[in-house]
């Protein structure tokens, strides 16, 4: 039996198989390369289209929508917004009521309602003095406690006055975030 003749090239070597073209490697395709940039530049662009919709239709407010988005909604939605932007503040209102039971211990809140309202300056009651909408001696109470008038309803029908405090110690989360600034203060009450 005749022996083999050694092979030309090493077994760790694959042998190069020659095209009828010539001796040269296959190489990826500059179309198939262009092709994924050109899908990915059109998955950029629509993904960029996306978020500008979004936010343009986000950001736009119909006019007769329920959203309190600023001041100068709740200022025209106070009750007499004339006499509350000019002796007070307007203010949103949220009644509801807390029931505690200490055995067992439990809290069960009601359902708040939300209204517009005003906070009148301490130096403005006579306001309400002079349509004698509060007494002299609901004056005098509230003065003692430091604190000042809340009413809900329009000042010529029979609008809703109570002897507010003004609380400062929780303080207001949304002040004092990185990147806003915050608006003037408009005084104490």
């Amino acid at each position: 039996m005749p022996r083999r003749s050694k092979p030309p090239y090493s077994y760790s070597e694959a042998p190069s198989r020659k095209s009828k073209y010539g001796n040269s490697s296959p190489k990826k395709s500059s179309f198939i390369e262009g092709l994924n940039y050109t899908i990915a530049a059109i998955c950029a662009g629509i993904f960029m289209l996306g978020i500008g919709l979004g936010i343009a239709l986000s950001s736009g407010q119909a006019s007769n929508s329920p959203n309190v988005a600023s001041r100068e909604v709740i200022d025209r939605a106070a009750p007499n917004p004339e006499v509350c932007v000019q002796f007070g503040a307007s203010a949103m209102v949220s009644d509801l009521r807390v029931f505690i039971t200490l055995n067992p211990f439990n809290v069960y809140v009601t359902q708040p309602t939300m209204q517009p309202g005003c906070v009148l300056r301490r130096n403005n009651w006579s306001i309400l003095e002079k349509q004698n909408l509060v007494s002299n001696e609901q004056v005098k109470q509230c003065k003692n406690r430091m604190n000042t008038f809340g009413f809900t309803g329009p000042l010529e029908a029979s609008p809703r006055i109570e002897c507010i405090y003004q609380n400062d110690s929780a303080g207001n989360l949304f002040f004092n975030r990185p990147g806003t600034v915050n608006p003037n203060d408009t005084g104490k009450f």
